[in-house]
């Protein structure tokens, strides 16, 4: 089963537009699936094959003539060297949507990428699917379901159980991206990090905190906080402090991707965990904001999010700035509106003078009060 991806209009524009195209992602976003179903009459090869990618490794130049147009290449980031010779074949080729190519590691492609490729490679990002993806073949999901189960398309596509789907995934990744990036050889000790960034989702990020609780120094905090960043685990949302004074809070905050992720890591197997969870508000919070980024992304707005807080606690969960235009969001789990959800954008509206205000809630109802308009959890892209 085959479920369309919103970005795949984006993707085909990039092809007529560069001669190379390169969809990043996390690993299992569904990136070889769509650019085979994108570009169905290409030649397809993968460099996970060991036997390919030797022969990729050792003769780059032979690689390349034989695959010199029209084709495919699969996690790209495991021959690095390529990119130097692609950069001859694209100009000598001179024609839109040659070279197609995947990968999962953002780290060592945009190195890679801004020194042999710049000018000539169209970039799109690929996260999990997205609630108005999987809603076009079932609207009939709880938000229980999907903060359990992510978004990752195996998941939906082959029926896994989350719980063990995201075993194997959090295996992989340490065994095969953490290795290949940086040699991190106790994975005790990395396993243990990342659980604890998976507790402060939602919350700004504390590196001299988290130093003392992994046992680990400042600097390592910094290098596996970045590492996540890279290969598409954890996102980083800056401060909104234009026109303030000194007194708003500088550091930024830390969102997962996706929230099965961040589920599994926190050790919820199911509804009766999930909602006696004293981390239930991060959880929706996360949900959320991974809609907003995977929103930007396959619609290729690139928009700029910020959170606002001052020193005196008061708060804005997301400002999306559009140009000159600014949206105020606030997130709530709860279900059922109260007064006090509308109370930090008041505050932030008399200081702006911003008009364009939300509440996102766990509920289903859609109306508008005091000016600022309460949207349902399912239609954040709307």
């Amino acid at each position: 089963m085959y479920i369309k991806r919103t970005i795949e209009k984006e993707i085909k524009i990039l092809a007529k537009e560069f001669p190379v195209v390169a969809v990043l992602g996390p690993r299992q976003s569904g990136k070889t699936t769509l650019v085979k179903h994108l570009f169905k009459k290409y030649k397809y090869v993968s460099l996970e094959d060991p036997d390919v990618r030797k022969v990729a490794s050792d003769d780059p130049r032979g690689f390349l003539e034989q695959y010199n147009q029209n084709v495919i290449i699969d996690e790209i980031q495991r021959v690095p060297e390529l990119f130097s010779y692609l950069q001859t074949a694209s100009d000598s080729k001179n024609k839109p949507g040659s070279f197609i190519l995947t990968g999962s590691q953002n780290y060592l492609l945009s190195e890679n990428i801004s020194q042999s490729l710049a000018g000539r490679v169209g970039i799109a990002t690929l996260l999990p699917f997205s609630i108005e993806e999987i809603s076009t073949e079932n609207k009939d999901f709880s938000l229980e379901d999907v903060e359990i189960k992510g978004f990752y398309p195996r998941i939906f596509e082959q029926n896994i159980r989350p719980f063990s789907f995201y075993s194997s995934y959090v295996a992989t990744y340490l065994e095969k991206d953490i290795r290949m990036i940086k040699n991190i050889t106790n994975y005790d000790s990395f396993y243990k990090f990342l659980k604890i960034i998976a507790g402060r989702s939602g919350q700004v990020l504390n590196t001299l905190a988290i130093s003392n609780e992994c046992d680990i120094s400042h600097n390592t905090v910094n290098e596996w906080v970045n590492l996540l960043e890279r290969s598409y685990i954890v996102f980083k949302l800056k401060p909104y402090h234009k026109n303030f004074n000194k007194r708003i809070i500088k550091k930024s905050k830390v969102y997962f991707y996706d929230v099965g992720l961040l589920s599994y890591l926190l050790g919820i197997k199911n509804k009766e965990h999930l909602n006696s969870h004293y981390l239930k508000g991060a959880i929706f919070e996360t949900l959320v904001m991974g809609e907003f980024m995977k929103n930007d992304l396959n619609h290729a707005l690139n928009l700029n999010f910020y959170f606002w807080k001052d020193k005196n606690g008061k708060e804005v969960d997301l400002i999306i700035e559009d140009g000159v235009k600014i949206k105020s969001i606030e997130i709530k789990s709860g279900k059922t509106i109260r007064s006090d959800f509308f109370k930090n954008l008041k505050y932030w509206n008399q200081l702006t003078q911003n008009n364009n205000s939300f509440v996102i809630y766990a509920g289903e109802n859609e109306f508008k009060t005091e000016g600022i308009r309460i949207k349902n959890w399912k239609k954040i892209s709307a």
